[in-house]
């Protein structure tokens, strides 16, 4: 298979696209061609569809990567056939029938449990006074700062939407482990890695490593890009 050059970038709950921004001057800087989905994370069908609108313009294959709650809008939009490869950036992969609320439910003993307050109107937040612990420990305390100043609503029907046909069953995916992760737990993104059959690596990083480390977020990406068939 040629090497890919659309990379299509899907961020998680309680932020925006924005904080892309860095891996994506690596990207370009490499010669793709980047796009960055502003989805919505009211709904998984939602964001899905916002997937879907970018994935339509593209004008060849592309590599969908997903971080967090991004990962599993790529499981269910991967599906799409401008989608040639996956890439998981310390993220959620679910399985047929699963979702953000099915995987964090029963939580080990021992792991930190993300400080998300009750829902309220339907939408969810992290504790703003302990969003950089949890979320971005390696960020600058000034951007750190402003990411829990600047939440997206993360919607209730986002944190339960199932995935109905996960992608990674028939696209090869990548995945990238931060092993200081206090959202997702390192050892369960190795599983769900593992189940997907992922080419994996590992970086020390914080769940904002997309932020923090993003010349190693970007040389996973590209090497999903470059290998697209899958072969390690």
């Amino acid at each position: 298979m040629t090497a890919i050059r659309n990379i299509v970038l899907v961020h998680g709950g309680f932020v925006d696209g924005s904080g892309w921004q860095d891996v994506h001057e690596h990207l370009t800087a490499g010669g793709y061609r980047v796009a960055v989905v502003q989805n919505p994370t009211l709904s998984l069908a939602g964001d899905v569809a916002a997937t879907h609108q970018v994935l339509d313009g593209l004008d060849g294959p592309a590599v969908l990567v997903g971080h967090s709650y991004g990962g599993v809008v790529i499981t269910e939009a991967g599906n799409h056939p401008n989608v040639a490869a996956l890439a998981y950036i310390a993220a959620f992969a679910p399985d047929k029938g699963e979702s953000v609320g099915s995987l964090i439910a029963d939580p080990q003993p021992g792991t930190p449990v993300p400080p998300i307050l009750p829902p309220k109107d339907g939408f969810l937040f992290l504790d703003r006074d302990r969003f950089a612990a949890s979320f971005a420990a390696d960020v600058p305390e000034a951007q750190a700062a402003f990411m829990a100043d600047s939440q997206v609503p993360w919607g209730v029907d986002a944190l339960d939407g199932a995935v109905s046909e996960p992608a990674w069953q028939s696209k090869p995916s990548w995945y990238l482990v931060a092993t200081d992760d206090r959202m997702i737990p390192p050892a369960a993104q190795r599983a769900m890695s593992e189940r997907a059959g992922a080419i994996v690596s590992e970086t020390p990083g914080s769940h904002a490593v997309y932020v923090s480390r993003p010349a190693v977020v970007a040389a996973v990406i590209a090497q999903a890009a470059e290998n697209p068939g899958g072969r390690s």
